[in-house]
């Protein structure tokens, strides 16, 4: 990692770069800004060298749809390191953990784990990840949190949350947490305060909603724990998930109507096209959707490495859907009130080539991106079954003119740049700047971003009376089959005239 020294020198180079037209009066003014940007920067920087660590509990075996998601994590495992993969319970699933079925997948993954590696290196061995795979105790929700409910899975997690380790762990729970919440209540009794905030600093969750009633209890009882989730359950078909922003993976059809999105590309015969069939042997490990495919793919798809997640910043938006930090109001279908901030629910407006019109909601926080991720599952698929790298696509490289972060004032005229993107296999590559409105602080309505479906783009920048930000997002489509795409956010702050 660069000094801050070193970094604040980066900005000040990056700022008088030709992306962008500013007009500071003199060198100490634009000292003091790079300063203001420095954590920013350091934000970005961190995202970039450092590998997430990346801990699962899943209730798999309560329907297809946790063995679906981890078909498609495990085509990603070599984006993270995977410290721990546990059969947990849940309220679908309140006595009994299928362990079996994880097996399964990764065996499944052993056949094809070195066609993964020819297109794009770090997955890890079959050893490695069964050696991982651990069970969490059979029981519901808060009846295995306590005396005598330690598991294997709960040691283990205490085991990865007490390492070394600078970096952060996610901890998603696909099923119920009673494993990580066994894993708290024994660390409370058996380490001292100051190592226990130590680790609790270092847990960043992302549950599926509620499904025991175990996430209340730790978002409670461990007030400083990041936590993102759509708090709330579906026990005995209370038919609330819809309100869940992770529905948006391959939700918004519902009564036959299509809410926005394209759901063709989520349902059974797309996937038995380009996932299940013919796709070799983790492909076929991807069962038939009974309700929603994948529900539990948000929990890590805002950890892909794809130049748009930021898993720091829920409140950006990615892959996995975007998130504010608030108390949320009560509703009938949560466990208890909320008593602190969490990661929750927000909506973002989306286009819809389907309706041909606008759509605002939680769930396009998600869907807004799902041709690409869907794509982009189907070409490692590809991978997976294809022993040459010339005969798979591969994502392009997206790259900047400029730095990730810049500054302008109001009335400048700003350039934004894509020069530099490339593509492996020699594709023809498609632009497109995304003005992400819903994501910083200035409110710009009439906003108008020129050619922006081109390599460069430029705009005016509006008229502010303070600092505020603007995220724009560069998408980098290739031609290929299917067609991937890679991002670069690029954070521009507004300063008055």
């Amino acid at each position: 990692m660069m000094k801050n020294e070193t970094k604040l020198m980066l900005v000040l180079n990056k700022l008088s770069g030709v992306a962008m037209v500013i007009n500071i009066k003199n060198k100490i003014k634009l000292f003091l800004v790079a300063a203001l940007l420095l954590v920013g920067i350091n934000t970005v920087i961190a995202q970039q060298e450092e590998k997430p660590r990346v801990f699962v509990l899943t209730d798999i075996e309560n329907e297809p749809d946790d063995a679906q998601s981890l078909v498609r994590f495990l085509t990603y495992s070599n984006q993270w390191d995977v410290e721990g993969i546990v059969a947990t319970t849940s309220c679908w699933q309140r006595n009994k953990t299928a362990e079996w079925r994880i097996h399964e997948i990764v065996d499944a993954y052993n056949e094809v784990r070195d066609n993964l590696e020819v297109h794009e290196k770090g997955y890890p061995t079959y050893k490695y990840i069964k050696s991982i795979v651990k069970i969490g105790v059979p029981k519901f929700g808060m009846e295995g949190v306590g005396p005598g409910q330690d598991s294997e899975g709960s040691e283990w997690l205490i085991q990865s949350l007490k390492k070394e380790d600078s970096r952060p762990l996610y901890v998603q729970a696909w099923g119920g947490a009673n494993v990580l919440a066994q894993a708290l209540w024994k660390m409370e009794r058996t380490l001292p305060k100051s190592e226990l905030d130590k680790i609790i600093n270092k847990i960043r969750v992302y549950t599926i909603s509620d499904q025991d009633d175990t996430g209340p209890w730790i978002r409670k009882n461990y007030p400083n724990i990041f936590y993102v989730v759509s708090p709330g359950f579906q026990e005995n078909g209370g038919g609330q998930y819809h309100y869940a922003t992770w529905v948006g993976i391959s939700g918004d059809k519902f009564h036959g109507k299509f809410n926005g999105p394209d759901f063709t590309i989520v349902d059974n015969p797309w996937l038995d096209d380009n996932i299940r069939k013919n796709h070799g042997p983790l492909g076929a490990q991807h069962p038939h959707t009974e309700y929603l495919m994948e529900g539990d793919t948000p929990s890590f798809l805002g950890l892909v490495s794809n130049g748009l997640n930021n898993p720091e910043r829920p409140d950006f938006g990615g892959w996995g859907g975007r998130y504010n930090l608030y108390i949320p109001p009560f509703k009938k279908y949560m466990y208890e009130p909320e008593t602190r901030p969490i990661w929750t629910d927000v909506q973002d407006e989306v286009w819809s080539d389907i309706t041909k019109q606008y759509h605002t909601s939680n769930h396009a926080t998600i869907w807004r991106w799902r041709e690409a991720y869907q794509h982009d599952f189907a070409a490692r698929i590809d991978w997976s079954n294809t022993p040459e790298y010339s005969k798979a696509n591969h994502p392009p490289v997206a790259k900047l003119g400029h730095a990730n972060e810049i500054i302008a004032h109001s009335g400048d005229k700003v350039l934004l740049s894509g020069e530099g993107s490339i593509d492996p296999d020699g594709n023809k590559l498609c632009y497109q700047w995304i003005y992400y409105k819903e994501v910083g602080t200035l409110n710009a309505n009439e906003f108008k971003l020129e050619d922006s479906n081109n390599k460069v783009t430029s705009f005016i920048a509006p008229n502010v009376a303070s600092v505020k930000t603007m995220h724009f997002i560069l998408a980098v489509t290739d031609d290929g089959s299917p067609s991937l795409t890679k991002y670069q956010r690029v954070i521009v702050n507004v300063l008055p005239k």
